[in-house]
């Protein structure tokens, strides 16, 4: 399953539409204004929350926690690596381990050592633009957050 997932450049907070391979809406996202540390919400079409993901403050590398209404589901960790980035996941799910490429353009995800999914971050777009490629589409609104916290992770590290 594809998800495109594209952020709005004129908005004042962070704001992303989710659209499948047809170009239907799927999910929206949109942060808070005026926060300590990032904090965003995914929502359904109904606009029902499904994810809530929450920057940790004050930490050396970037950190994102991702919540199903109060109840904390995953932690995304940025690790200290040269040349390419690597994210840590540990969730409910299982644990993933995210390899970026050298642009920080294209990143694999893997659980057990095996290819679970693909993101890759399109050139030339207005705003930061994804395609998102995961095996299981049971966990596609999961798989959307992490992709909003990494984009978190790789950009706004001067806001820590």
């Amino acid at each position: 399953m594809d998800l495109y997932i594209k952020q709005k450049i004129f908005s004042l907070k962070d704001k992303y539409s989710v659209c499948n391979e047809l170009g239907e809406p799927v999910y929206t996202v949109e942060g808070e204004l005026f926060t300590w540390g990032a904090k965003i919400h995914l929502y359904d079409l109904m606009g029902r929350e499904l994810y809530y993901i929450k920057q940790k403050v004050l930490t050396f590398l970037p950190e994102y926690e991702i919540f199903v209404g109060e109840q904390f589901c995953a932690r995304i960790k940025k690790e200290f690596s040269f040349f390419t980035p690597r994210l840590n996941v540990q969730s409910s799910y299982g644990d993933f381990e995210i390899e970026g490429g050298f642009m920080e353009m294209d990143f694999s995800i893997y659980h057990n050592g095996q290819v679970f999914g693909e993101i890759h971050k399109k050139w030339l777009s207005w705003g930061d633009t994804y395609c998102l490629t995961v095996a299981n589409p049971e966990n596609a609104a999961f798989f959307t957050s992490m992709v909003i916290a990494i984009d978190n992770c790789m950009h706004n590290e001067s806001n820590q």
